[in-house]
């Protein structure tokens, strides 16, 4: 049995602890999220509940509940919006795919999930798989900075790709329809959405690349960094991230393996 001496070292000890986590992760004493709002694969809004559900809000939830903190998730305008809200310190984490261009402005954690990407197209489209897509004449359509876009202008060969501002949208719905775009690159999530709204559209069956989502935080926030990635190790053993992209009804987004960045 420890003595009274050696019981309040203990304590001290815990509390300090418990102080540096709140210092080095949410130094306002408030854990503040940023996310894509427009990006269901993150996170959406309950429309009835108006309750930030997801896996960043799963995600964001148990940093702080791990901390002893209260949070805020907020959606952000497109991936610029979640980078100068990290960047600035109006956000002490945020939620984006990671990508090497990306990564020089911010630091990012390990992946917590996968977000496939695929390919919408028109019914009679002679486009059947992905193989079908990067041909001289093709052109796909991508939302401008996306990781989509990232990537395949990275990886493309032949087809030619059309960006767009704000993703999918009545403009690269009629784009389709007229012919004007072959193809429209996004994340399944997306384009199913899209596609059950809009007759007459179908998506490729296989895809491209799995979209690597992952945690911001500013340049050189080890500290905050290292319990992140800690907190990612856990929620993906326990199943607490499949957990919540089964309860928020994605599609086409994986748990992502363990890994290191």
């Amino acid at each position: 049995m420890l003595k009274p001496v050696a019981l309040l070292l203990v304590a001290l000890t815990t509390a300090a602890v418990a102080g540096d986590l709140v210092t080095d992760l949410a130094p306002t004493g408030t854990l503040r999220a940023a996310y894509i709002a427009t990006n269901p694969v993150q996170a959406s809004v309950d429309p009835a509940t108006k309750e930030v559900r997801g896996p960043a809000a799963a995600v964001t939830a148990a940093l702080a509940q791990r901390a002893g903190v209260a949070l805020t998730i907020t959606g952000a305008k497109g991936v610029e919006g979640v980078l100068e809200a990290v960047k600035s310190g109006q956000a002490d984490i945020g939620f984006l795919a990671f990508d090497a261009v990306r990564a020089a402005q911010v630091d990012f954690s390990q992946n917590y999930a996968l977000a496939q990407n695929t390919y919408v197209v028109v019914e009679n489209s002679p486009i059947k798989s992905i193989a079908d897509v990067d041909r001289p004449g093709v052109r796909i359509g991508v939302g401008a900075r996306d990781a989509g876009d990232y990537f395949l202008t990275r990886t493309l060969k032949a087809a030619t790709l059309v960006r767009n501002e704000g993703g999918i949208g009545d403009g690269v719905i009629e784009a389709l329809r007229a012919g004007e775009l072959d193809a429209y690159a996004g994340n399944r999530m997306r384009l199913s959405e899209a596609a059950k709204k809009t007759p007459g559209l179908r998506l490729v069956p296989d895809n491209f690349y799995g979209v690597e989502q992952a945690v911001i935080v500013p340049k050189g926030s080890a500290a905050r960094l290292a319990i992140i990635n800690s907190l990612i190790d856990e929620a993906r053993a326990s199943g607490l991230i499949a957990n919540a992209i089964a309860e928020a009804g994605l599609v086409g987004v994986d748990v992502a393996p363990p890994n290191t960045r």
